[in-house]
């Protein structure tokens, strides 16, 4: 196996990586190839994941969060630059045997610094019967590429605020939940994380290679594919949002249609006092992201008071947002 290296030391955006594996299963020989990788905090969810039942959007946008979506399908998880980015390219194309030599390689590695490792399921590495690693499996140019996390030291509770929906009572079980079913390296080792993976590439790879200035630009050629609107939020189909609050106006109940996060239809029902053009209003927020800031630059061009009666701008924000 050869270890994959790269012409530079600074850290990528998460879709680079994923490049880089696409770019080796498309134009290197047919050999295996393994890089380890890690980001700032980034949310990657699946490939036929729809976003908003995966994501807490108004977590990961506030606490300057990224998030993608791979090629690859499996379950959304959360990286930062304490959790290890595992990539394996192969020729072989059988998923079952992939997935085994793979995982079973890398829990023999944890074995061999002492720990008690395992391949647990389809695509899980436990230590003492916690999760560590969790890995996804596709195909490419008939190679597979096998990808998956190794926690080494990830703070859990942002893990969960990312990947949970926005319900404080579902965030809070959650992170109680997930610390009983996870685990770090850090927690059963005294290793730093560059030992731990200079120990990792030892024991995995018998080579090393370094990709080239042509190659990085091919790479960032393919990562521009990943950072299409159309792929991040294409598998998602129309869905509905709905909204309720009591204001100094009344109680309001905003419901709205949307595609890609862009608002398709809205509505707004209640037992406030309508002074202008319901629909009039309305409109102004159609065929526009459904955000805050999206939201807030319209009312600036309008008057609110024209259409609710005493219903303010921060009112209106505050029911959506």
């Amino acid at each position: 196996m050869k270890y994959v290296n790269y012409p530079f030391n600074e850290t990528k955006r998460l879709t680079f990586y994923l490049a880089t594996e696409e770019f080796l299963a498309r134009n290197y020989p047919a050999e295996e190839y393994f890089f380890m990788w890690q980001v700032n905090p980034t949310v990657i969810f699946g490939r036929n994941q729809l976003i908003e039942n995966e994501v807490n959007l108004k977590f990961v946008k506030e606490n300057n969060i990224e998030f993608y979506r791979r090629k690859s399908g499996g379950g959304c998880v959360y990286a930062d630059f304490s959790n290890i980015m595992f990539s394996f390219i192969t020729p072989n194309f059988n998923k079952d045997f992939v997935f085994n030599t793979y995982l079973t390689k890398v829990a023999e590695i944890l074995k061999n610094l002492g720990l008690n490792a395992y391949v647990s399921g389809r695509n899980d590495i436990l230590i003492d019967g916690l999760k560590v690693s969790g890995n996804a499996f596709y195909q490419v140019n008939s190679r597979s590429i096998v990808h998956g996390t190794m926690l080494y030291n990830t703070d859990i509770s942002v893990m969960v605020k990312a990947i949970t929906p926005d319900n404080e009572k579902l965030i809070s079980k959650g992170i109680d939940s997930v610390r009983k079913r996870v685990t770090n390296i850090k927690e059963h080792l005294d290793i730093s994380i560059e030992e731990f993976k200079n120990f990792v590439k030892k024991n995995i790879a018998i080579e090393s290679i370094i990709l080239t200035e042509s190659d990085i630009t091919e790479i960032e050629r393919i990562e521009s594919t990943y950072l299409n609107n159309d792929f991040i939020y294409g598998k998602n189909p129309n869905y509905t949002v709905s909204k309720k609050k009591k204001t100094e106006a009344g109680v309001i109940e905003i419901t709205l249609e949307l595609k890609n996060n862009v608002v398709k239809k809205i509505n707004m029902l209640g037992d406030y006092f309508l002074i202008g053009d319901q629909d009039e209003f309305l409109n102004n927020f159609r065929n526009i992201e459904f955000s805050r800031p999206a939201f807030l630059e319209v009312l600036k061009q309008i008057n609110l008071n024209q259409y609710i009666y005493n219903l303010t701008n921060e009112d209106f924000l505050q029911i959506l947002f």
